[in-house]
């Protein structure tokens, strides 16, 4: 009668017995194995070599990732730190808003840059920044929890861009003072890729610009 062995039997019977290949140390010479590497059989030995090359070389590509992402996020941190540097050092409370979005054109590599800002003190209500904004386009800017992004769908704020027709994708980060339900303007960065502000991209780091504009424009708000 021939015996019919479970395999995995075999397998559980292995892990329980750690020291069954130091006992009969013959079989690993003997055992061999189809290499999907070499294509062709290997011994027991050159099998587990192979695997243990896998697993330092997927290491060693992982650990090649995340120093190349680390070099990105101190690149944009350098970035971030210039910018806000720039408005800093903004010696009038009118030149902020050329500043702010001339920074991120120049610092960000953003191709289309600008931003509205509504209820302005009496003094810069004749700025370029304070130009009429429909109440349509105050209402979306309310109803923005975080910034958008995605195509550009003809929005009112993506036509006040000097060259509107070459701005296929848009990032729109509504400006509030703190956590105040309504915003008091909207900053607009535009771009002729179609992905470069894309609709499934991350807007954490959108959220800090739109943190540090706001508080940088604050002071052109009616008391």
């Amino acid at each position: 009668m021939t015996l019919q062995v479970d395999s995995q039997a075999i397998a559980d019977y292995l892990a329980d017995n750690p020291h069954f290949f130091e006992e009969h140390s013959e079989l690993l010479s003997r055992i061999k194995l189809t290499s999907p590497l070499a294509g062709r059989t290997v011994s027991l030995q050159e099998r587990q070599m192979e695997v243990l090359r896998e697993k330092i070389k997927g290491m060693e590509m992982r650990l090649s990732e995340l120093m190349r992402i680390g070099q990105e996020n101190d690149a944009i941190t350098d970035k971030f730190q210039l910018w806000t540097r720039a408005l800093l050092l903004a010696r009038n409370d009118v030149d902020l808003p050329h500043t702010l979005v001339n920074g991120l054109q120049t610092i960000f590599n953003v191709p289309h840059a600008t931003l509205r800002l509504w209820n302005v003190g009496e003094a810069f209500s004749h700025t370029w920044f304070a130009a009429a904004v429909s109440e349509d386009a105050r209402l979306f800017t309310n109803g923005l929890t975080v910034p958008y992004c995605g195509t550009n769908q003809e929005f009112e704020a993506a036509g006040w861009f000097e060259d509107a027709e070459s701005v296929h994708s848009v990032a729109m980060l509504p400006l509030r003072v703190g956590a105040a339900p309504e915003a008091f303007g909207l900053l607009v960065l535009g771009s002729p890729d179609p992905q470069r502000f894309s609709a499934d991209m991350a807007t954490d780091f959108l959220q800090k610009i739109a943190q540090t504009a706001s508080a940088a424009l604050a002071c052109l708000l009616d008391a």
